[in-house]
């Protein structure tokens, strides 16, 4: 996809990425991954947590690095988003993955989570991961066709305790 690209997030994007937020949070939908339901509107301090989650400052306990990419279309519209995890717990390794994305609810059905998927495995790479494991839901089937289109290998499903069972696939990069 010509001009589709991974960004870091910073000031700049700051309209783009409001609209981005907004719209999903006027859809009702789940805000997926996680990350983009951080509220947006202290930018600069959401910036930070960010840069933290990135360089391993004041996780959590139970989490990990991770680092969040924006993925902008040729238009400089924030279209996806995508949050790599650096290592994986037992959490990650069951449920999580390496790496959770989501595409704005009107910019579906246009290939770009396939885009981001492909361009998310190459940082992944760079960051020393080997194998990166991905998972979604087993019902939803638009998440298990991207992951398979980008080399996905279905390992054993895990059954959550609410019983949701999530596919889970590696990608070797």
């Amino acid at each position: 996809m010509q001009g589709v690209r991974l960004v870091e997030p910073d000031q700049g994007w700051k309209d783009a990425y409001l609209s981005f937020y907004e719209e999903w949070k006027k859809s009702q939908e789940q805000m997926v991954p996680w990350v983009i339901s951080i509220e947006p509107y202290d930018f600069e301090g959401m910036l930070t947590f960010l840069k933290h989650q990135k360089n391993g400052i004041g996780l959590s306990e139970g989490w990990v690095k991770s680092s969040t990419y924006w993925l902008v279309d040729a238009d400089d519209q924030v279209v996806g988003a995508v949050n790599i995890r650096h290592d994986l717990n037992e959490h990650l390794l069951n449920a999580g993955g390496h790496i959770g994305y989501g595409i704005r609810p009107s910019a579906r059905g246009n290939r770009y989570a396939v885009t981001m998927l492909d361009q998310a495995l190459g940082i992944a790479k760079e960051l020393g991961i080997s194998r990166a494991l991905v998972v979604c839901d087993s019902d939803n089937i638009s998440s298990k066709r991207t992951i398979l289109r980008n080399g996905g290998i279905a390992d054993k499903d895990y059954i959550e305790e609410d019983g949701n069972r999530v596919n889970r696939f590696w990608i070797k990069l």
